[in-house]
């Protein structure tokens, strides 16, 4: 047999020889990883208390169904009052499906669910509980190949995010040249969210891959230059945009519900 099991190899029972404590990252990423799902699932489902004039929390814009809170609806409500299993389905459910599987297809986020959540492997140096590896060629892991599709979309949502960002610049009688708190906040998701998206992997492809010579095309190589340098920090946009789009709901939820109020500048 060849491998580690191959003639002459040491037979090591233990699963690693490592000392350190390497189950901490996978541990952390697991941790976090289940708590964003929590928040987001429930906002997803609560489908209340996302909308401020001006502010719109990220989980529902674009809001596109009838059921949007009225002031919402910025691109109008092509879908209807949907209902599954007796209850009303959110708003939010109709387009969170693109941003959520860009983030499931990410290169980075792969390796950071496949080491924390399917332990496949856990770490450097630390043997994986499973006995076969079929790789992204079977469900559902085939799905990973629409990644770039996933982040096609995703670039239309962060355009729409912008001109949310934009929007915030009114204030709650729709009148502009003001700047709040919320408005910051928004700018500040968009901001990451471009970062996370202009540094995927993807985009570095989009932008210079498939070229045979870069002196030919010295535009699109200057971009790829561009990518290149922000896709060296790929894995801190991916975990502090995460964070970003998190907070920035809460935010607007804190102001819709009367919790907070959203401080004017001016």
């Amino acid at each position: 047999m060849a491998g580690v099991f191959s003639p002459g190899r040491a037979k090591i029972d233990a699963r690693t020889l490592r000392t350190d404590r390497w189950w901490l990252q996978p541990t952390i990423t697991v941790a976090v990883l289940v708590a964003f799902i929590i928040y987001a699932t429930f906002r997803a489902f609560e489908a209340k208390y996302y909308f401020a004039e001006p502010l719109i929390s990220p989980f529902y814009s674009p809001c596109l169904s009838t059921d949007c809170v009225e002031g919402s609806a910025l691109f109008g409500t092509p879908f209807g009052h949907v209902v599954l299993f007796g209850l009303a389905i959110s708003p939010a459910l109709f387009i969170l499906i693109f941003p959520l599987g860009f983030r499931m297809t990410c290169y980075y986020y792969r390796k950071a669910y496949y080491r924390s959540f399917w332990q496949s492997p856990p770490a450097c140096a630390v043997a994986e509980p499973h006995k076969s590896y079929s790789g992204e060629t079977k469900a559902p892991l085939i799905v990973q190949n629409g990644h770039r599709w996933f982040f096609l979309a995703g670039m239309v949502f962060n355009v729409i995010l912008t001109i949310d960002a934009i929007l915030a610049f009114r204030d709650e009688h729709k009148e502009w040249g003001h700047m709040s708190v919320g408005t910051i906040v928004l700018l500040i998701n968009a901001a990451l969210l471009w970062g996370y998206s202009l540094s995927c992997h993807s985009c570095r492809h989009i932008v210079g891959g498939r070229l045979r010579n870069f002196s030919k095309h010295p535009v699109r190589y200057k971009m790829w230059g561009w990518v290149s340098k922000l896709n060296e920090k790929h894995q801190n946009f991916a975990w502090v945009s995460l964070f970003g789009v998190a907070l920035t709901d809460l935010y607007v939820r804190l102001v819709a519900n009367g919790t907070i109020t959203n401080f004017y500048f001016f």
